[in-house]
């Protein structure tokens, strides 16, 4: 979404104590489609062609307390629906949490911790009467550089497919709508309003579809269609991939609206499936609507049939009423571009616990020589700017499009402003205690003054970052996606010059995606610790691992590369950006290629040791072709501390199949004792086991050998076995 400086805003931060307004919190049981089409039909009946067309039309930028808002109707009633941003919290509010970004979701690979976000963020939008939440993004981290793969999943479609069905089923079941975001191929920055993204039937299938899919499996109510082209077509106007694959292959029963001015004409954009437009106006303060009068006059022209403004309308009102939105729903308190004149509606409650939780578990330790957890201390040395937060203020620039202090999200419109930020300092004193002495060294750029810092500490930290995000926003040239995925702030010659002078160096990196590491073997760097971007309590989830009060199990979504030319994609600038790579992005590439990465996806230390054993497959044909493979594998917990281990369960099809050398297709988080050994059991159907079809354009399961892999990441596979289908 595009939107334009708010540095006029005036800021208002209200801590957890000073509620106004009581929120109360209902989970709700989500009606069934058909039952909310039985409502919807009964109430858009009663409607005018006018009153239908209000209902999938936005009011237009600034028009209302929210990002977007569409028109209310009376006689029948159908009230105002308020849409705002954002996946990992509420854009533009205030006394909301500002939890981890999408990439920490999917890095802590815990299925019930990505749930419970999802159920946290659908409390705080139904606290704020907010009908719509613009979440969570699907899209995919095609390039390390694309500028909003933080906001998502990363590399992998089974990953990400959990991620977005989990959230979808947290969000509503508090009864307010999520989205499911940006349909289709949105995946750099670069020319993204211009450009086409190119891509065949098999690869827009087996990956990019495969998260909406899931999402739509979970009853998602809304999604939002992009502003690209998609082969040679815009995505909110694209018959295919709106009618025959949305609504079509998928069954997809609620509604679609367009990214913020992402709707470009009216009877294409109606007739080949949109269903809203936001924010309503065909460019901000336009005046002027694709939908609204524009579109009733093309019912009378016959350009459009009355029958696709009823359906337009009737999947809008029917998504209303699956959510049970006609019952007890909020008042929208909302005012996004007066913060200052917003209602007080505190609706944190404790979900910070949460945040500082779910940091910790999506954490990854990357090296540790035995360094951490840590034991007794004397003395610490904290270097780099990313240690302490920005000097001018925690949300001093809009949208957070700057790079200045501790960075722990990237920036954008899925951004959300921080009540307060620990910063690591803050957070690792914290935990350290008094008895313990602190220097710190903040210039990134006085290589001298951190050599000094940290040479007589018994431990020296040293913080670096690499950002990103929307285009609308420039950062140090950096126009949304990032100009290459060195570390920022002189990050590199910072940490040599800290590593150089002390024999007991952790490196602490949060970033949006993968960075080079021409440090990593040096003799003196003992432990390299990865938060990514772990929100308003980076600090205390920090230290929670690096003191071991938390065992780290978060695992790498993407790979991260020795150097920048063994990916084989990066932000392209052409007028039509063709997905060459097909099915290899990310560790497919990596393994179809036999390149070494630095750290494989799935990749992530633990301060214990887990074994693997007893692998058993059985595999069962049934009828109508049906399919179903179970496994089942030992995992014990070999080392000296409690911990959680991220099995993984990977799958090689057979040879005629074309697929890559193996995708993932399961996942466990399991939390074992010392000593102990648990068992853990994968479950693959039609879903894991098919591959697209082109000739007969559906889904089919190849025939051939099978082989599942069972491992620790991508490229530490403990036990392997075939079977036959």
């Amino acid at each position: 979404m595009y939107i334009p400086s708010l540095s006029a805003i005036a800021v208002t931060v209200l801590l957890a104590a000073n509620t106004a307004i009581q929120v109360t919190e209902a989970k709700i049981d989500p009606l069934s489609w058909d039952d909310a089409y039985v409502k919807a039909k009964e109430l858009v009946d009663q409607m005018s062609l006018e009153q239908k067309v209000n209902i999938t039309t936005g009011i237009g930028w600034e028009g209302g307390p929210c990002v977007g808002n569409t028109y209310a109707i009376t006689d029948p009633d159908f009230p105002s629906l308020c849409l705002q941003d954002a996946p990992l919290g509420i854009r533009f509010a205030n006394d909301v949490t500002s939890g981890v970004s999408g990439i920490n979701a999917a890095a802590s690979f815990d299925r019930k911790a990505i749930y419970e976000r999802g159920v946290y963020l659908g409390k705080e939008s139904r606290g704020k009467g907010i009908h719509v939440l613009l979440g969570p993004a699907m899209n995919f981290m095609r390039s390390p550089e694309g500028g909003r793969g933080w906001e998502a999943g990363g590399e992998d479609p089974y990953l990400t497919g959990v991620m977005s069905s989990e959230t979808v089923l947290g969000i509503q079941s508090q009864g307010v709508v999520a989205t499911a975001k940006h349909y289709i191929l949105n995946d750099q920055e670069l020319n993204r309003k211009t450009g086409s993204s190119d891509v065949d039937e098999r690869t827009l299938h087996e990956i990019y579809l495969w998260p909406f899919a899931r999402s739509i499996e979970a009853g998602v109510g809304s999604i939002m269609c992009s502003y690209n082209r998609a082969n040679g077509t815009y995505a909110c106007e694209n018959d295919y991939l709106l009618n025959t694959v949305l609504k079509g292959e998928l069954n997809f029963k609620g509604f679609v609206h367009s990214d913020w001015s992402a709707t470009m004409s009216t009877v294409p954009s109606a007739n080949n499936g949109l269903d809203m437009t936001m924010p309503g106006d065909i460019t901000f303060h336009s005046n002027d609507s694709y939908f609204g009068k524009n579109l009733t006059d093309a019912v009378h022209d016959k350009k459009v049939s009355e029958s696709r403004v009823t359906d337009m309308a009737t999947r809008i009102v029917a998504t209303w009423y699956k959510l049970k939105q006609d019952s007890d729903f909020p008042e929208t308190t909302l005012d996004s571009f007066h913060l200052e004149d917003s209602p007080e509606v505190n609706v944190q409650s404790d979900h910070y616990k949460l945040v500082r939780e779910m940091g910790a578990a999506s954490t990854v330790l990357l090296k540790n020589d035995g360094i951490l957890p840590l034991k007794s201390l004397k003395s610490v040395a904290f270097i780099g700017s990313d240690a302490a937060n920005n000097p001018d203020g925690i949300n001093a620039c809009d949208d957070h499009g700057c790079s200045n202090g501790t960075l722990a999200q990237g920036w954008g419109s899925g951004t959300a402003r921080f009540p307060y930020l620990i910063d690591p300092i803050t957070g690792i004193k914290s935990a350290l205690g008094k008895k313990v002495s602190y220097k710190q060294s903040l210039d990134d750029w006085d290589l001298d003054a951190a050599a000094k810092t940290a040479k007589d500490a018994d431990v020296a930290f040293v913080f670096s970052n690499s950002d990103s995000g929307e285009e609308y926003i420039n950062v140090d040239g950096n126009v949304g996606d990032r100009n290459n995925i060195s570390l920022w702030h002189n990050g590199d010659n910072l940490i040599n010059a800290v590593a150089d002078a002390n024999k007991n160096t952790v490196v602490v990196i949060h970033s949006v995606g993968p960075v080079l590491m021409p440090w990593i073997d040096h003799p003196n760097i003992k432990a390299v610790v990865w938060p990514g971007l772990p929100g308003q309590e980076s600090g205390n989830s920090l230290a929670d691992i690096l003191t071991g009060k938390v065992n780290p199990s978060g695992r790498l979504p993407y790979t991260i590369a020795k150097k920048a030319s063994d990916y084989n994609v990066k932000p392209d600038p052409a007028d039509n950006v063709v997905y060459n790579e097909k099915l290899l992005m990310g560790y497919k590439w990596f393994d179809s290629q036999n390149i070494t990465p630095e750290f494989p996806f799935g990749y992530g230390l633990s301060y214990t040791n887990f074994t693997y054993s007893d692998l058993k497959v059985k595999a069962k044909k049934g009828h109508n072709k049906s399919v179903k493979v179970t496994a089942s594998i030992s995992v014990k917990n070999s080392g000296s501390l409690d911990g959680a281990e991220v099995v993984q369960a990977y799958l090689s099809f057979p040879e005629n199949a074309g697929e890559p050398p193996k995708l993932l297709r399961g996942f466990e988080k399991v939390f074992i004792k010392k000593g102990k050994k648990t068992t853990v059991k994968f479950v693959l159907e039609a879903t894991e086991l098919s591959i697209w079809d082109t000739k007969s354009s559906s889904w089919v399961v190849p025939t051939g050998q099978f082989t599942l892999h069972i491992g620790a990441s991508s490229r530490d596979i403990r036990q392997s076995a075939n079977f036959t289908l």
